[in-house]
């Protein structure tokens, strides 16, 4: 199974108790640990996060530096357990505007957890889903240009090889928190027939029991993918 998550709300829960907007993302990203570790428990294969959006550079300077700032101390903290634990790590996304030091620790902590056999834990990171179709045009068209293919040889399976999400099975159930009901760009190719669960928990009080109730929700729903009852 895979489980995409919009993480929203971590501004909203700061401001309700009187901390910084930085407080509240670290918050987020106390809640992600405990999701991630109750879905391996369960055997979810993939969770994919949207961590932080191409149009997230638009938000005041504090706000990115401190977004920045825990994101590089997550991937830190993980390339140090990666020795004694089970996940897997990709990170989605455009890296050419990340930080040096940044891309460096993500292509380690890729490399070191290559071969695990847990959870993989995809981080859209600096991620946009148009963008993300726009980067797969471009690579396809200078392949057809080196006539690697031809015209006639595209289709969805040939043009998915060239998406961030390569190899990785289409999201289930995508779970978006906070109450806002859309995508914001977020895997717009790979969602085509998940399933939706909205709720107006904010994410960082997105417990383990929430998460439940949205495994339940999808459980009791019939996916037809096109097809008649």
């Amino acid at each position: 199974m895979h489980v995409a998550i919009i993480m929203d709300g971590n501004g909203r829960w700061a401001k309700q108790k009187g901390l910084t907007r930085t407080e509240g993302h670290r918050i987020g990203g106390e809640t992600l640990k405990k999701i991630v570790r109750y879905a391996d428990a369960i055997g979810i294969k993939y969770i994919t996060v949207y961590a932080f959006s191409t149009e997230n550079w638009n938000r005041p300077k504090e706000e990115v530096e401190g977004l920045m700032n825990l994101l590089t101390q997550y991937l830190v903290a993980n390339i140090k357990k990666a020795k004694k634990e089970n996940l897997k790590f990709r990170l989605i996304g455009r890296r050419d505007n990340l930080p040096s030091k940044m891309c460096r620790q993500i292509d380690k902590l890729e490399q070191i957890t290559k071969d695990k056999t847990g959870l993989c834990l995809c981080i859209a990171l600096n991620y946009g889903g148009r963008d993300e179709i726009v980067r797969a045009c471009k690579s396809l068209v200078k392949d057809i240009k080196k006539e690697k293919y031809s015209i006639d040889e595209i289709n969805e399976k040939l043009f998915e090889s060239y998406l961030d999400t390569y190899n990785v099975p289409d999201p289930d159930l995508v779970i978006r928190t906070s109450g806002e009901l859309r995508l914001s760009n977020f895997l717009i190719w790979q969602l085509a027939y998940s399933e939706f669960y909205f709720t107006e928990c904010l994410w960082p009080d997105f417990t383990v029991d929430e998460f439940k109730k949205a495994i339940n929700e999808f459980n009791l729903r019939k996916r037809r993918f096109g097809k008649s009852e």
